[in-house]
């Protein structure tokens, strides 16, 4: 397995990544997430992997076959009223393909995103998890994360 930066070609099989995630959502909080739908367009994909800001990874199987991603976006506050300045790189969605969980690549494409975020000088790696997601909060949990804060709400 090759982990690599993603790219324009990739899209079509990152959009069947997308579908998944957004259908763990959808099966945890369908009050939430719409059946079928995927977080971005192929335009906004393009201009993501075109950027610095929000490094894109993906993990490439033996036979060039896109078998996860990490989308992550680095986070700073310079100047913040109470939030000291540290450099954060946020993982804003993690997937491996539904079919071949459970082979460590997850874990392999985690090690890499703090592997790449250590490089670039971050204080941590941050991400958020659905807690009708308990699957990826014990993957997170193994990977050796901890809580940082708990959203919380109240539906009326």
């Amino acid at each position: 397995m090759i982990i690599r930066r993603a790219k324009q070609e990739d899209i079509s099989e990152i959009n069947r990544l997308l579908v998944q995630v957004n259908m763990v959502h959808h099966n945890g909080r369908p009050d939430l997430f719409k059946a079928g739908g995927k977080k971005y367009t192929n335009e906004q994909l393009i201009s993501i992997f075109q950027t610095d800001t929000s490094p894109v990874f993906i993990a490439e199987g033996e036979q060039g076959k896109i078998e996860g991603y990490a989308f992550c976006i680095f986070l700073q506050h310079p100047n913040d009223n109470i939030l000291t300045d540290i450099k954060t790189l946020y993982i804003d969605d993690l997937c491996v393909d539904e079919t071949i969980r459970g082979q460590h690549i997850g874990t392999e494409l985690y090690r890499a995103v703090v592997d790449f975020a250590r490089k670039q000088g971050c204080y941590n790696v941050t991400l958020n998890v659905w807690s009708c997601n308990n699957s990826a909060e014990e993957f997170y949990k193994k990977c050796g994360m901890k809580p940082q804060k708990i959203g919380m709400e109240v539906i009326l």
